[in-house]
């Protein structure tokens, strides 16, 4: 089933799994409609879909956000149109299991159907139990949003279709010179996402939410995922927080403002301000040289304690 093109997708299938029995028996995946049929007008950039999307959704929806309109228009384009033929998705059921199918059609609309904005999908028999997942897999397929990209896990993903133990440790990205650091720093995202409302951050903000979910975390840009996308609690400003294992080089200073410069220019509302914060072991003087020209963006150090007891 291998292939160094197709892509892998983690597919929620309704709120809480409630449209996968539908899914699997009528071989697909879908949204919902937000626009009517989109046949032939789905352009190849997301951005440019989303630049007609998010005036029509909050048109639609107009106690909504642009964040939740930018979000929903990510899911709607990259379901449609994003996801390619001979891809992989992977789907919970509900029951602790995740069924696995390959994308076989272009974009369909299914008119006066549930989630009509649809690509067909062979489901195979084989299942994968998230038990048998290694935590970094786990974590990435508990993401609250709709879609999630897990292709960095496709050789895991393959060993467990096949029923073979996965590997320890995985990282497919050529740019990841460490697995081991690779890990830590998704195992810093976690744990700050959970632990947020015990940091200092949590006092003041919290992590992006909408109908109840955060969806904050990698929330999808034009420029690559952030780590987090949180708003103050008086909902004035929107922080950007980049993370990074061990010492920040000063290119993360580069990186954040790009975020930054999109949450302003896309997501934040007239009455808001955008403010960033960039969270590492520790710094060096050209990374201060750089943020002392960048008042509303902070550095924060994390610490990491390590004891033996003896029982």
């Amino acid at each position: 089933m291998t292939s160094t093109s197709r892509r892998y997708y983690r597919v929620m299938l309704g709120r809480k799994s409630a449209h996968a029995q539908q899914s699997f028996a009528g071989g697909y995946v879908g949204v919902d409609d937000i626009t009517g049929d989109l046949s032939g007008q789905l352009p190849d950039d997301w951005r440019e879909f989303n630049r007609k999307f998010i005036p029509i959704f909050l048109a639609k929806f107009r106690d909504k956000s642009k964040i939740a309109a930018g979000l929903a228009g990510g899911v709607t384009w990259t379901l449609c149109k994003g996801i390619r033929k001979g891809d992989v998705i992977i789907s919970p059921d509900g029951m602790g299991r995740y069924r696995v199918g390959e994308v076989t059609s272009d974009y369909q609309w299914a008119s006066g159907q549930a989630y009509p904005h649809r690509r067909a999908v062979h489901w195979l028999d084989a299942t994968i139990d998230r038990t048998a997942m290694s935590e970094s897999l786990r974590n990435s397929t508990g993401s609250v949003n709709t879609i999630s990209e897990i292709s960095r896990y496709a050789d895991e993903i393959e060993h467990l279709i096949g029923g073979a133990a996965p590997p320890k440790l995985i990282a497919t990205d050529e740019t990841i010179e460490d697995p081991v650091a690779f890990a830590m720093e998704k195992h810093l995202e976690e744990f700050l996402v959970q632990n947020w409302a015990s940091t200092e951050l949590g006092k003041s903000y919290d992590i992006y939410e909408e109908e109840g979910e955060r969806v904050g975390q990698q929330y999808a840009t034009d420029t690559g995922p952030m780590d987090v996308l949180a708003v103050s609690k008086d909902k004035k400003q929107l922080l950007v927080v980049e993370l990074k294992k061990g010492r920040a080089s000063d290119a993360v200073v580069g990186q954040i403002l790009r975020y930054m410069g999109y949450v302003m220019q896309v997501l934040a509302e007239p009455d808001q301000t955008v403010h960033g914060v960039i969270i590492a072991l520790d710094n060096d003087q050209r990374v201060r040289r750089a943020l002392a020209a960048v008042p509303n963006v902070t550095f924060y150090r994390y610490e990491v304690s390590f004891r033996l007891i003896k029982g």
